[in-house]
Formats: C-alpha cells, sequence, structure tokens
C-alpha cells in the first residue's frame, strides 16, 4: 500500500489542536493499514521519528435529517505521538 493511500488527511478539530501541543497529531487513516504501516508513512511523508501510534476506529452512526436517514461514515483515525524536538505544521501541509 502506498503511503500517500494510508494517510488520508489530517483531522483539524479543537481537541486536535490541543494535543498538537503536547506533540500528539490526529490523522484519518486507511481501515486496512496496521500502526507499523501508519509510522512509516508519517515519518517518510512528513520527514519525522514518530513514537508512538494509537489508533480509534469509530463507528458508523445512524442519522436523519428530516425524513431521509441514513449514516455517517465509519472512520480509522490515528493519533501520532512523535519523538522529542520534532514536529509538523498541519496548516502549511
Amino acid at each position: 500500500m502506498d503511503k500517500y493511500q494510508i494517510v488520508k488527511r489530517p483531522i483539524v478539530s479543537e481537541k486536535s489542536t490541543k494535543l498538537s501541543e503536547l506533540r500528539k497529531y490526529t490523522f484519518e487513516v486507511d481501515k486496512k493499514a496496521n500502526k507499523i504501516q501508519i509510522k512509516e508513512a508519517i515519518e517518510a511523508i512528513f520527514n519525522v521519528k514518530v513514537e508512538k501510534v494509537n489508533v480509534v476506529n469509530t463507528k458508523a452512526k445512524a442519522k436523519r435529517v428530516g425524513q431521509h436517514s441514513g449514516f455517517t461514515a465509519a472512520v480509522t483515525k490515528a493519533i501520532v505521538t512523535l519523538e522529542e524536538g520534532y514536529k509538523i505544521d498541519i496548516y502549511a501541509a
């Protein structure tokens, strides 16, 4: 699997911005990727050293707008902790 197919996009929210102060960055990743593949992809794309990778699998939630019902997308998030001295500028990427 290509490194650019593993890491889909950074997740920019209030919580993820607060985590970035602690050298933790949140990305949406492919469902089939494991922690080792995610670590190698982040290191290759952003030229940083990754200390730890945590993965969160979110389930699809039922949503309803008027009479139309459906589901939100099921997403896999990776919270990547970088080693001391490294950082990623999410807003420039």
